[in-house]
């Protein structure tokens, strides 16, 4: 099964530390979580203004180790992951488990970039994303709509 996802983060040159997390399963569920060990106070100002103030909290707000065990839950042992520049996002993902070589049994070692899909079509323009920017949840979402309309754009060429 397909799954869109992104993440927002904090990184400074030298490491990427998750401040959420968002993603879409071809089925149409859902998936969205909020690290309760991220610290903030390590955030730029792009960040503080962008992301932060983005974040909801309550219910979503969990520990690191409860997101990956989500995650397993949420996806299975066969997903194909899909996001948007997603070198980043793919990090951000795997840290959860560890190292590379930590993540789960059937999970793939690389993620798939709805930009690089793009890039090979000739780079057509994307959908307008309607929700906010730089919520992981709707830019997980607008991930699958963007990955769709490529879809579209391809079977039209054919």
């Amino acid at each position: 099964m397909k799954f869109w996802f992104d993440t927002e983060f904090i990184e400074d040159g030298k490491t990427i530390d998750l401040i959420s997390i968002g993603i879409v399963a071809e089925d149409g569920r859902t998936y969205y979580a909020e690290s309760a060990e991220c610290d903030h106070s390590r955030a730029g100002e792009w960040v503080k203004a962008n992301v932060l103030s983005m974040l909801v909290a309550g219910d979503y707000l969990k520990p690191r180790a409860h997101i990956a065990a989500d995650i397993v839950a949420f996806v299975g042992e066969k997903p194909e992951f899909w996001a948007y520049y997603a070198d980043y996002d793919w990090v951000a993902l795997c840290q959860l488990y560890g190292t590379m070589m930590d993540l789960p049994k059937g999970w793939p070692m690389y993620c798939r970039d709805i930009k690089q899909l793009c890039d090979s079509m000739g780079n057509p323009r994307l959908p307008q994303q309607t929700g906010t920017e730089h919520n992981a949840m709707q830019d997980a979402q607008w991930n699958r709509q963007a990955w769709d309309f490529l879809g579209i754009v391809k079977s039209m060429a054919a």
